[in-house]
């Protein structure tokens, strides 16, 4: 398979082939990406989408406890592109040190202005390097749609193993593209491109099985991956297909709020398993890797 500026690395994910400086990109993310609504974030959600974000990062948070045992108590957080502030403030809530970086301090200065102090701005990488140099440790670190962004993600993913201390998490969520569904869909002509490439936000595009594949290339050992919602299942009907009829995409995404919070009712435990068993079989919207040092 040949994509017009993409190449697939060795461990299974697809990268772009000119890749920008990390300048581009760092001024790219503070004069743009927040300012103009990119991605998924916005200026304001109604309350049953920001109950699901609450809800998606308490799933996170169970996995998170799980995997440093039950006994552990709240430690130390860096979140790494920590966006608008919703995981730092769920751990703040929940007893933690919270330290987050990023670009832009635009998002969270919207929805989590409380935490501001516990932030800086700035090259994300060149933050990083600082915090590697002082010999900073993290029990947690935590990716949220980051790794997908950035020029290097082999090097992101081996420079953190530094920042994590003994028995620490390594959170890393990113889109699952490239996926059998999304492929299957294009072959069949349900949709008409692959609507997932996203230059130049996205520079690398992983798969549950690429994302674990370049985990254990880089260092970690891979705990669990947790799939959320396929939206991606609207699609395969011509009533709901949200690339084709771009006015479907409103109703898909009330539908899946609807969903999320109904298997989010249950319980963390049990809607894990149902996103655990998702991923296996490749299916999700994004994917959630749970790491540690190998």
């Amino acid at each position: 398979m040949d994509i017009e500026g993409l190449k697939r690395n060795s461990l299974g994910f697809w990268e772009v082939v000119d890749k920008p400086s990390d300048q581009e990109l760092s001024d790219y993310y503070t004069n743009k990406y927040y300012q103009s609504e990119r991605a998924n974030y916005r200026k304001s959600y109604p309350e049953e989408e920001l109950d699901v974000i609450l809800m998606k990062v308490s799933q996170r948070l169970h996995e998170v406890e799980k995997v440093r045992g039950g006994d552990q108590k709240p430690g130390r957080v860096l979140d790494v592109g920590c966006g608008e502030g919703f995981a730092l403030a769920e751990f703040q809530r929940r007893g933690w040190e919270i330290e987050g970086i990023d670009h832009s301090v635009e998002g969270l200065r919207t929805m989590n202005p409380d935490i501001l102090n516990n932030v800086e701005q700035g090259n994300v990488f060149k933050l990083l390097e600082s915090r590697m140099h002082n010999g900073n440790t993290y029990d947690v670190v935590w990716l949220n749609n980051v790794l997908e962004h950035v020029t290097e993600p082999l090097d992101l993913l081996k420079s953190l193993r530094k920042l994590i201390a003994d028995e620490g998490v390594l959170v890393v969520t990113v889109p699952n593209d490239f996926s059998e569904l999304q492929e299957t869909l294009l072959a069949g002509g349900e949709i008409p491109v692959r609507f997932w490439i996203a230059l130049p936000d996205h520079l690398s595009y992983f798969t549950s099985d690429s994302l674990k594949s370049t985990a254990t290339a880089t260092g970690w050992h891979c705990h669990s991956v947790l799939a959320d919602f396929p939206i991606d299942f609207y699609l395969a009907h011509i009533g709901s297909n949200y690339v084709v009829d771009r006015e479907n995409g409103p109703h898909a995404h009330r539908a899946r709020l609807m969903l999320e919070q109904l298997i989010g009712n249950k319980g963390d435990e049990r809607a894990n398993r149902l996103y655990e068993a998702l991923a296996d079989v490749g299916l999700g919207r994004n994917v959630t890797a749970f790491l540690s040092p190998a």
